[in-house]
């Protein structure tokens, strides 16, 4: 190449790094969106009929000039039923990650199945309240769990359909536990006041709590005329819990390493994360969705770049330019906060336009249900998921050997 030539070509690669990073992102300061979705949760919700919303004002990105998908049929899809709602609950976990199991029966049995998730909610309550009593009121009891758990309560109680239990009380539109988890805190406040650690009646009290807004769990299930247990119903869906997977990516720990989440939905420590580089946490994204496997992820969901409206969750630039996400600016939003554990939702597919990956999102919360085009999922960009999103659930066939390989990682 001659002189002129090789600077020719090095201008060009420098305006097109400049055309790159050029992306100018504003803000929009007003009233936050209305969600009519959760307002109708609150309205067909009796004891909250009277419950007032107050108007607030938040920062939103304009999202002039990016370009958005504007269907679910431009993404590449793992099946998956339809969303559902998880009501006024803190359920999240449970919801994603059902989703995601039954997206797996589809997968491996091609079963069409809807399973309980207040089945496998029911049971975690009695897991905790049995650690609340064991580290006498130390451990948390709340609605709040991560996608790891519902793979234990599957091995201690198993699954039943969803048609034998909802968890709802006749004539109940959508779930809400405040009252209940009131009344459970109320009571087990007492216990820890009164020294009153009697396991079984503390089980059974609680029990009755939740019998009376949630309905007593089935102890069988019928199946071609056969009356079977939970665990037996678990295991006819040829699912094998111990074939699930769970990662992390915070440069505190180790990379390669099994680590504890640190956050307080991780009410019983499990260590059993393996810690990845986000480089290797995300690419899993798209490599599993490629191969079929959908994935149940959680992590922040309270940033200025969510507008429920249009269904999009994305990083501005004025928060931080893509490409300054790494695993520095992970760690320090953890660290300080202003990354938490907020929400797990279920990954079905992606795709790619000039604004960048994205990803399709199915979401139980309300926010995925305000949108008018795509009610009950998310169009998730990439930088999303590599600054905001923290762990995540996948069947282990999902991954590949060399993103497990940190030999170079420094």
């Amino acid at each position: 190449y001659t002189k002129a030539a090789i600077l020719t070509i090095v201008f060009m690669i420098f305006s097109i790094h400049l055309k790159a990073q050029s992306r100018k992102d504003n803000a929009v300061f007003g009233p936050a969106i209305k969600n009519n979705f959760y307002e109708n949760i609150v309205i067909q919700t009796n004891q909250y009929a009277k419950k007032a919303i107050p108007e607030v004002k938040r920062l939103t990105m304009s999202f002039e000039g990016i370009e958005i998908p504007k269907a679910n049929d431009e993404f590449k899809i793992v099946t998956a039923d339809n969303p559902v709602s998880q009501g006024i609950t803190g359920t999240c976990w449970c919801f994603s990650t059902t989703s995601f199991y039954e997206s797996e029966v589809k997968r491996i049995a091609n079963k069409d199945v809807q399973l309980s998730e207040i089945f496998t909610v029911y049971w975690q309550y009695i897991e905790k309240v049995k650690e609340y009593v064991r580290t006498r009121g130390k451990s948390l009891v709340d609605e709040g769990s991560e996608t790891n758990a519902v793979q234990e309560m599957f091995k201690l109680y198993g699954a039943v359909p969803l048609e034998i239990y909802n968890g709802l009380l006749p004539g109940q539109p959508y779930h809400n536990h405040e009252v209940m988890m009131q009344e459970m805190r109320t009571y087990l406040q007492s216990v820890k006041e009164r020294s009153a650690w009697n396991e079984n009646e503390i089980l059974n009290t609680v029990k009755n709590i939740m019998n009376t807004y949630m309905g007593v769990p089935p102890t069988e299930v019928l199946v071609d005329g056969k009356k079977i247990t939970p665990q037996e119903y678990f295991k006819s869906l040829q699912l094998n819990s111990n074939d699930y997977i769970t990662f992390m990516s915070l440069k505190s720990e180790p990379w390669g390493a099994n680590a504890e989440y640190k956050v307080p939905d991780n009410w019983w420590h499990s260590t059993n994360y393996t810690n990845l580089p986000m480089v290797n946490f995300v690419q899993i994204f798209t490599t599993a969705l490629d191969k079929g496997y959908s994935i149940s992820f959680g992590g922040d969901v309270s940033e200025s770049g969510i507008n429920s409206k249009l269904g999009v969750m994305m990083i501005p630039s004025y928060d931080i330019p893509s490409e300054y996400i790494n695993d520095d600016a992970r760690l320090v939003r953890f660290i300080n906060g202003s990354t938490t554990d907020d929400h797990a939702m279920h990954v079905i597919g992606y795709t790619t336009n000039k604004s960048g990956k994205w990803f399709l999102v199915k979401d139980s919360g309300a926010g995925g249900h305000n949108n008018d085009n795509h009610k009950g999922y998310w169009y998730m960009h990439e930088d999303f998921v590599k600054l905001k999103m923290m762990t995540f659930t996948v069947h282990k066939n999902a991954v590949d050997a060399k993103q497990l390989n940190f030999a170079t990682l420094k």
